[in-house]
């Protein structure tokens, strides 16, 4: 008998789990993707271009909230959960809804969803969003491209516009940003890459994405999104730790996953942390996976200019996706305001405009300090519009995109950018050439 089946997701793992692992799967007939997470994505449909032969209308996309209404609607056998940074009880919250409703609920095993290259792999994930897992892959790139490597990075999908035009999307310069209609989250991970003179691949298929980064690659960087696992097997598996966030290693889905397959395991942002949750965060790896090489490393925050900052009141905007599903109250652009002197964080919430208001009602834990949404045209405008009507002297600007180039601003812009720093020995770069045998 064929199984109904839904696949839950947010625009990425969903997509990826489908193709790999039901599209062509005569077992399965999938009747729709919910979505959830990012703003919205639901009301779409994934294409007939891209679903296949077995499903010559494409799929429908509809929203979480109706899960349960959708089960019984469509006599639903199975519900496979496919995003991630999810608290370990939240995806059994989901769970309980899916049985209660009279559906069988699978996650699908990491193996079953990567794909084999034919290349040396070096993965790159994290236990959490807002690790420092970008950061990180770039300091791969650089140090297997010191190593004489023909490197390309293939980043995690963020497929959130015309799915059809985002099958396989290559990024070599700021014209390929524009012609693909980049998000903010989406310039805020290609841009730094592209500014090294490095290839970045994403898109929607990611066997076809493998195959054409095959073609100009002699080592392939994975550059996981949120706390995902690799959509491809890697020879060498790097995760990142927050000690910001000690004991949420083991207490989101699939980071926890991603700490157990862990071949490096490097400990970020030491230099802001507590000595006693570097620690904390060290022992939890230690207990649940010994056999990982454990690493500390900073996060060096750099702006070049900190004079600018002592005395005066800023609005700091930060990285988008670590603020609200990565929950962090605060990122490298607050960092910077207290460790070179800002008289104040100015809170933008008296200014907010539009869909903002609707982000901090949503994530009530953010504080004094602004995220960069930016999923659709009017995130932007809205996002352009509170800058503009805060009162403040400058505007932190701790994204990794260069908002001036998307936005007009009427006060001054100063950017904090946030790199990886080696803390201690063996560095990055001594482990990837012992693991890689170079």
């Amino acid at each position: 008998m064929v199984e109904n089946v839904i696949i839950m997701g947010a625009a990425g793992r969903d997509f990826h789990n489908f193709n790999v692992y039901f599209r062509e799967n005569k077992r399965y007939h999938v009747v729709c993707f919910t979505a959830t997470q990012i703003p919205n994505i639901d009301g779409r449909r994934y294409p007939p271009e891209l679903s296949g032969n077995m499903y010559p209308d494409g799929i429908p996309i509809h929203s979480d909230e109706k899960l349960a209404d959708l089960i019984r609607e469509h006599g639903v056998d199975l519900v496979a959960f496919s995003y991630s940074d999810v608290r370990h009880a939240e995806v059994m919250h989901k769970a309980s809804v899916v049985t209660a409703a009279g559906a069988d609920f699978i996650i699908i095993g990491a193996a079953y969803t990567m794909l084999r290259s034919e290349k040396k792999v070096v993965s790159v994930c994290a236990v959490r969003t807002g690790c420092g897992k970008s950061q990180t892959s770039r300091e791969v790139v650089r140090v297997l491209q010191e190593m004489g490597k023909k490197v390309v990075s293939v980043r995690h999908p963020m497929p959130y516009g015309d799915l059809t035009q985002q099958v396989v999307q290559r990024f070599a310069t700021y014209a390929d940003l524009d012609r693909y209609h980049c998000t903010i989250e989406e310039r805020e991970e290609y841009e730094p890459v592209v500014d090294m003179g490095a290839v970045i691949y994403a898109g929607v298929d990611y066997e076809k994405i493998l195959r054409e980064a095959e073609k100009e690659a002699d080592v392939i960087v994975w550059d996981g999104g949120n706390n995902d696992t690799p959509f491809y097997k890697p020879d060498v598996n790097i995760v990142v730790f927050d000690p910001h966030r000690a004991g949420h290693e083991t207490a989101y889905h699939p980071g926890e996953t991603n700490m157990l397959m862990a071949d490096i395991a490097i400990i970020s942002k030491v230099d802001s942390a507590e000595a006693e949750k570097v620690t904390q965060v060290r022992q939890t790896i230690e207990q649940h996976n010994p056999d990982a090489a454990i690493i500390l490393a900073d996060s060096a925050v750099l702006c070049g200019q900190e004079d600018a900052i002592r005395g005066r009141r800023v609005l700091v905007v930060e990285d988008g996706p670590t603020l609200t599903h990565g929950e962090m109250a605060y990122g490298a652009g607050v960092i910077a305001a207290r460790r070179f002197g800002a008289s104040e964080m100015v809170d933008p919430r008296p200014w907010l405009a539009g869909t903002l208001k609707e982000t901090f009602a949503a994530w009530p834990h953010i504080g004094p300090l602004l995220p960069a949404m930016g999923y659709s045209a009017r995130q932007v405008s809205d996002l352009a519009a509170t800058i503009n009507a805060t009162e403040c002297d400058l505007v932190l600007a701790a994204t990794p995109t260069n908002l001036t180039r998307l936005i007009t601003v009427n006060k001054p812009v100063l950017r904090v950018r946030y790199e990886y720093r080696d803390n201690s020995r063996p560095t990055l770069a001594e482990m990837l050439r012992a693991r890689l045998g170079e």
